[in-house]
């Protein structure tokens, strides 16, 4: 029985390797595992930990400190790598609105914190832990015990705090959900207000009876309105045209548009009259409205094209065809000239099979290609995003310097890099499967240490005073802020209920909520508002983390 004492009594990289692996597989299946239509998913990974760390079967200090490290860094980079190309554009739009009812959670919450930290007194290197775990925001935790041993104080007790407050965090938000569903939301509430907000475009047939646009050239036409457009087909005398700049407009044309969706009345105002033929449906067959023209969307896999505008290839006289939008990700945009391409996205492109096919060889088109995860960018990323995390920001008042940390760092370049690093012609593209995998590798190999670590004295706090009153503590921390800005973003009349719980969720990190307002409600509207509020809220309280330490933790 030797070799089993050499796997898990003797500490080496092979036991921490076999301990870690152990924890994570066994609280991932646990994890699937439903209780009244409720599952933990990943964050059972992080109790399973805590039972195993129960029963003091450690694994060497140096080793859980970089195996913690290292999936907190993979996870958070690749998160914000993943919602960077969009997180821009979210914040100009509905976006904003959406993200400043998060921080209204997020403040309400942490103001809470420091006064009951007052009233109870409980050190607030203790509170910080009781936050981080009544929000099930473990990457602000991972700051918080980072600015605590910069301060010279041990986090060991807010890891602690952490583990015995974040259960009901995450039932928390469930209860305040039904709570708010059940004495507060009403049948018109429950109606989608912003199906498919994640389409940005429209497309609409017009007949052309502006007299003003006869006889006109289409560049003509597109630079005398603001609304940006886009003609895919004309339809004259029974014949179907693939449109170029120079092609001329008569009245009585068909012409088939596509603009954003906010344009739909100044295209009507244009082109004189819409054709009530619904073209926005998704089961539509392109390929079967003309004989002669075609629709195909093709993936850009083609390195040098990655971060070019559209405009600057000139595709309709090059080779005869129309891009009319362009998806990227879950968003369809309007393939406007000034649109920067990148690396992945899927292009809508309409012509005659023969041109379709040269445009076909020029964007790459290779589906085996995409597949190929580009890991340097995800490490050369990491790097950096270490290096930014260790940079001191002196704050006016504050005696020592903020950091981001190992957790800030990280998701703010994998947000920069995804949102910038095609201006500047670099691939950061992963493919879906890739982020998804490795964000949740990251996360397991996080939370198994960080429950390993915090188990050793679990049970005996839980069993004492002070541990029911974090737990009660944490409880009023995760349900009152909700319940709150729930039923005031409710009152407003502005969002369907299934978008307030995703930001609520979403405020609160909380993926296990989120599920289950998936689960109940219709639509996909929640999943939308939780992406959009996700990564600010979850970097604000990494910072907040840091800056209630500075402030407050002796």
């Amino acid at each position: 029985m030797d070799w089993l004492n050499t796997l898990f009594s003797i500490q080496s990289s092979i036991q921490a390797i076999v301990i870690v692996a152990i924890i994570c597989g066994v609280g991932l299946w646990l994890g699937k595992v439903k209780l009244g239509g409720i599952s933990l998913g990943i964050a059972f990974v992080f109790f399973f930990g805590i039972f195993v760390g129960s029963l003091h079967l450690e694994i060497d200090p140096m080793m859980l400190d970089y195996c913690e490290t290292f999936g907190l860094v993979l996870f958070v980079y690749v998160l914000g790598l993943d919602v960077g190309p969009n997180f821009f554009g979210s914040l100009r739009s509905e976006g904003a609105s959406l993200n400043l009812w998060s921080l209204a959670v997020i403040f309400i919450g942490t103001l809470m914190a420091v006064g009951l930290s007052w009233l109870t007194a409980i050190p607030m290197s203790d509170m910080i832990g009781v936050l981080c775990g009544a929000t099930t925001n473990t990457p602000a935790l991972g700051a918080a015990q980072q600015a605590l041993e910069h301060a010279g104080v041990g986090g060991g007790r807010a890891a602690l705090a952490t583990a015995v407050t974040y259960p009901l965090g995450v039932l928390g938000v469930i209860l305040a959900m039904m709570f708010i569903r059940k004495f507060f939301v009403k049948p018109d509430d429950l109606k989608l207000r912003h199906e498919g907000e994640e389409d940005h475009t429209f497309v609409g047939q017009y007949v052309v009876v502006n007299p003003a646009l006869d006889g006109k050239e289409l560049s003509q036409i597109a630079h005398a309105t603001p609304a940006k457009f886009i003609v895919s087909r004309v339809w004259r005398d029974g014949q179907t045209m693939v449109p170029v700049a120079g092609t001329r407009l008569y009245k009585g044309d068909n012409v088939l548009v596509v603009t954003n969706k906010e344009a739909e009345t100044a295209m009507e105002l244009l082109f004189g009259q819409e054709v009530q033929k619904d073209w926005n449906k998704s089961k539509i067959d392109w390929n079967h409205i003309d004989a002669n023209v075609e629709s195909r969307t093709l993936v850009l896999t083609r390195a040098a094209l990655n971060g070019r505008k559209l405009g600057q290839f000139h595709l309709r006289d090059a080779y005869g065809v129309n891009v009319s939008r362009i998806t990227r990700g879950d968003f369809k945009l309007l393939a406007t000239d000034n649109l920067r391409l990148q690396y992945g996205d899927h292009i809508t492109v309409v012509g005659r099979p023969d041109a379709l096919k040269h445009a076909e060889d020029f964007f790459g088109n290779s589906v085996k290609t995409l597949n190929e995860p580009n890991l340097s960018s995800i490490f050369i990323g990491m790097l950096l995003g270490l290096a930014i995390g260790v940079l001191p920001i002196s704050v006016p008042g504050m005696e020592s310097p903020i950091r981001l940390g190992t957790a800030g760092g990280p998701i703010v370049m994998g947000i920069l890099v995804g949102a910038l690093a095609p201006r500047f012609h670099v691939v950061s593209y992963t493919t879906r499967s890739a982020s998804l995998m490795l964000r949740k590798l990251g996360l397991s190999l996080y939370l198994a240490c960080l429950g390993l670590d915090a188990g050793k004295g679990f049970i005996d706090t839980v069993m004492r005073p002070e541990g029911l009153l974090w737990v009660g503590i944490g409880f009023a921390l995760t349900l009152i802020p909700i319940v709150i800005v729930g039923v005031l973003a409710l009152r407003t009349k502005k969002f369907d209920f299934g978008t307030i719980c995703g930001i609520l969720c979403g405020s609160m990190a909380n993926p296990m909520a989120l599920g289950y307002a998936n689960d109940t409600l219709r639509g996909d509207t929640a999943a939308i508002s939780y992406a959009t509020v996700y990564p600010l809220g979850m970097f604000i309280r990494v910072i907040i983390a840091q800056v209630i330490v500075m402030f407050f933790a002796s």
